[in-house]
């Protein structure tokens, strides 16, 4: 499968194959081999090793390095965050491939966007009210995990219709923060 995705506005290019029971994927051209094991419905446990053209040809397993990574999904929003090493990135894939829909039509302004918390931590500052209008990269609640504050923003222009959580509050990763629906 081909990909693109779109990473703090740069986007890039990313295949990915089965090899055997693990995963080949290639951003912008580098490969890696990936095994992959979920923990539970956010956590996954990853051993990554160069791939065949840049490690050993039983597909770099010399080399791996293990990493727990965190993946929140918002489909409303077309995005999700990952988290690895306490530092959260927010993506989103293309319209063909972003969550399995054949065109984005319709993606933008379809839905609410229902931004989620992307690993566990405290709620240290809503930056927003009900039926306030806010657009795309602002920001709109801050989380703190794992001692580093983590800024949500929004996906796109709207209004916010619902604040779930209040200053304070600890949450689990993927737990709802607020709704902002398409202006």
């Amino acid at each position: 499968m081909q990909y693109e995705v779109d990473v703090n506005g740069r986007v890039r290019q990313v295949q990915v194959h089965r090899h055997g029971g693990r995963f080949a994927i290639a951003v912008d051209g580098r490969e890696w081999i990936v095994d992959a094991s979920r923990v539970d419905g956010h956590l996954m446990s990853l051993l990554v090793s160069p791939g065949a053209a840049e490690g050993p040809q039983d597909g770099g397993s010399r080399d791996a390095a293990s990493h727990e990574v965190t993946v929140a999904l918002d489909p409303a929003a077309g995005q999700f965050t990952v988290v690895m090493r306490g530092v959260p990135v927010v993506a989103a894939l293309n319209a063909r491939r972003r969550w399995g829909r054949s065109s984005d039509a319709g993606v933008s302004g379809s839905g609410p966007q229902r931004v989620m918390a992307p690993m566990p931590g405290k709620v240290v500052r809503v930056l927003v009210t009900p039926g306030q209008t806010v657009h795309a990269r602002q920001g709109l609640v801050v989380v703190e995990a794992m001692k580093m504050e983590n800024e949500l923003r929004a996906a796109a222009e709207g209004v916010v219709a619902d604040v779930l959580v209040k200053e304070g509050q600890s949450v689990e990763a993927g737990a709802p923060l607020l709704v902002v629906r398409p202006a």
